[in-house]
């Protein structure tokens, strides 16, 4: 789904102008539950950074992707790319289970979404996140004279 956007053509949006245009055009659960959930990720990593990828999928980012909230019909999902190796003792994920990389949330309408648990999730993926970029790079293997 292409996010709707009101920029000018001289200077495009934002990507939080991009997902605010998002939300609104929702203008339903659905709206309300990605604005619950964005106004979560914000509390728990302040200086998180938003993107909107893949034809308009809201992105937030620190060190690496920590989610993508995605919306359909009947499900907004927020999927961790490294959500296998994140520890989830509140069992928010949901979907993608079967996966050895990411999981997912799925969030039907009328659920709601332990505001705690998320938070504590989103710490533990930009954690993890800065951890995969400062570790480093394995040596090169010796070379053997000529």
């Amino acid at each position: 789904m292409q996010i709707p956007t009101t920029a000018s053509p001289q200077q495009p949006p934002s990507p939080s102008h991009q997902i605010d245009a998002h939300i609104q055009h929702l203008n339903d659960w659905r709206g309300e539950a990605l604005a619950r959930v964005r106004a979560l990720i914000r509390q728990a990593v302040p200086d998180v950074v938003e993107a909107v990828k893949w034809r308009g999928v809201p992105v937030w980012e620190k060190a690496g992707i920590l989610c993508t909230g995605e919306t359909y019909k009947s499900v907004v999902k927020l999927t961790f790319p490294k959500g296998a190796a994140l520890d989830d003792p509140s069992r928010l994920f949901n979907a993608s289970l079967e996966g050895n990389v990411r999981r997912a949330i799925d969030i039907h309408e009328g659920e709601a979404l332990d505001g705690e648990a998320f938070k504590a999730l989103i710490l533990a993926a930009a954690a993890l996140n800065a951890s995969s970029t400062t570790k480093r790079p394995k040596s090169a293997p010796a070379r053997t004279g000529a």
